[in-house]
C-alpha cells in the first residue's frame, strides 16, 4: 500500500494521486482498443487502499478492480479516476453504480468522458446519490493520455502520427537511397517504444522495396502493431520481413483486382489482403477504424506521407532531427509534395515539444487544425 501525507492541501494532495492514477492507466499503452487508457485509486486517511487499471476490452473497468482491492475500506473514502465512470451498460455494468454501491464519499476526475453515451451524465449520476465530485484535475495530463481515444470519439477516425528522421539539412536518405541510420540507436529505441503505444503502423510499397523493415517493437509478440502496407499496383518483392507474420500480423491494402497472382501468394503466407476500389490514406484509416484502432503510426515515405497530411489522416508530429548534414538536390525528403505555392499555405504545427534522444533531437507537434478543434 502506498502512503501519502494528507496533511499538505486537499488540491496538492488530489494532484498527487492522480498522478498516481495516470501511471496506473499506462500500463497497458497499446492494449486496451478501442477502449481509453484509465486508472484508479481509492484514497483514505492518507493511504490509497485499492487500485487498478483497464486492462483492454471486455475486462472490467479500472473502478471495479480498484474498488475489489479496497473492499470495505471503501467506505468514505476518495476515489480517484483519471476518466469519468461510465454511466451505461456495455460489455461491463456501468462504475458509477459500482461506486455507489462501495459507498464511497467523494470522487476526483481527470477529465469527462468525450464519449457520448458518457459525457457529464456520469458525474451527474454520483451528484445525485449525494457524492461530492471534482473535475478537472490534471486534466491536461489526461486528455494527453487518452489523445487517440478523444480524436477517435471526436471524428471516427484512429488518431494518425507521422513519425520520420531526417539530418539537419532535412534528408530522410542519400541521393542513392541508403538510410541506415539516420539518428542513433537511442532514437530507433524510442521509435520501438512509440509502435507499442500504436495498433498499427503503415508503409508503402517503396519502404518495403527499399528498406525491408520488420516494424516491430523488439519485444513481446503482443506489443507488436499491425504492420500495413499500402500499395496500388503490388509490385512488391516475394521475400520481405513483412511476409514473416510469425512475430507480428500483417495487412496489404491494395486496389482491386491488382496482382491477383501476388495476391495469393500474400494470403498463402498468412498475409491478410485487402482490395479497395479507391486506395487513399483516408480510406485506410476508415478500414482501420472499424477495426477499432485508437493510434495508427505512419513510418512511411515522402510520398505517401504527404497522401496522409493532404488526406487528415495525420494528427500529430514526431520529428527526430540528426545533426548530420548529407546534401544532395535529389536526396529524399520526409514529406513529399503538397502543392503548396505560398507560405502562409503550410501545414502550421502547434503545442510544439523539443527534447534530445541520445545524440539527436526529437520535435513533437500537432497540426493546428487538430489543436482547435478540441
Amino acid at each position: 500500500m502506498l502512503q501519502f501525507d494528507e496533511s499538505e492541501n486537499q488540491d496538492k494532495f488530489d494532484r498527487l494521486i492522480m498522478s498516481h492514477c495516470l501511471e496506473l492507466a499506462r500500463r497497458p499503452l497499446g492494449k486496451t482498443a478501442p477502449n481509453p487508457l484509465v486508472g484508479c485509486a481509492i484514497a483514505k486517511n492518507g493511504q490509497i487502499m485499492g487500485e487498478g487499471f483497464h486492462p483492454g476490452a471486455g475486462h472490467p473497468h479500472a473502478e471495479v478492480f480498484a474498488l475489489r482491492e479496497a473492499g470495505e475500506k471503501a467506505r468514505g473514502a476518495t476515489a480517484y479516476v483519471s476518466l469519468e465512470p461510465c454511466n451505461h451498460y456495455g460489455r461491463t455494468p456501468p462504475c458509477t453504480e459500482a461506486l455507489i454501491a462501495a459507498g464511497v464519499a467523494r470522487v476526483v476526475i481527470g477529465m469527462i468522458d468525450p464519449n457520448p453515451l458518457v459525457a457529464g451524465s456520469g458525474v451527474a449520476k454520483l451528484r445525485d446519490a449525494g457524492i461530492e465530485v471534482v473535475v478537472g484535475v490534471l486534466e491536461a495530463e489526461c486528455r494527453q493520455l487518452n489523445e487517440a481515444f478523444i480524436h477517435r470519439m471526436l471524428y471516427h477516425r484512429p488518431f494518425g502520427i507521422l513519425k520520420y528522421a531526417m539530418t539537419l539539412d532535412g534528408k530522410i536518405a542519400t541521393t542513392t537511397g541508403h538510410s541506415a541510420w539516420v539518428t542513433s540507436q537511442s532514437a530507433r529505441s524510442e521509435v520501438h517504444q512509440l509502435r507499442v503505444a500504436c495498433d498499427a503502423v503503415i508503409i508503402g510499397g517503396n519502404t518495403v522495396r527499399r528498406d525491408n523493415p520488420f516494424l516491430t517493437s523488439r519485444r513481446e509478440r503482443d506489443d507488436n502493431p499491425l504492420r500495413v502496407v499500402m500499395s496500388r499496383s503490388l509490385d512488391l518483392p516475394t521475400e520481405a520481413n513483412l511476409w514473416d507474420v510469425g512475430e507480428a500480423k500483417t495487412l496489404v491494402f491494395t486496389e482491386i483486382d491488382s496482382n491477383r497472382e501476388f495476391q495469393e501468394y500474400l494470403r498463402q503466407k498468412g498475409v491478410e489482403v485487402m482490395e479497395t476500389s479507391t486506395l487513399t490514406p483516408g480510406v485506410v484509416m476508415g478500414n482501420l477504424y472499424d477495426r477499432g484502432f485508437l493510434s495508427v503510426l505512419w513510418e512511411c515515405g515522402g510520398t505517401l506521407a504527404a497522401e496522409a497530411i493532404a488526406d487528415g489522416a495525420v494528427q500529430k508530429i514526431w520529428a527526430f532531427i540528426a545533426p548530420k548534414i548529407i546534401g544532395g538536390e535529389a536526396a529524399p525528403s520526409p514529406v513529399g509534395d503538397l502543392r503548396l505555392t505560398k507560405m502562409t499555405e503550410a501545414f502550421k504545427l502547434e503545442n510544439v515539444s523539443m527534447r534530445t534522444v541520445g545524440c539527436d533531437y526529437l520535435l513533437e507537434g500537432y497540426l493546428e487544425s487538430v489543436v482547435n478543434s478540441q
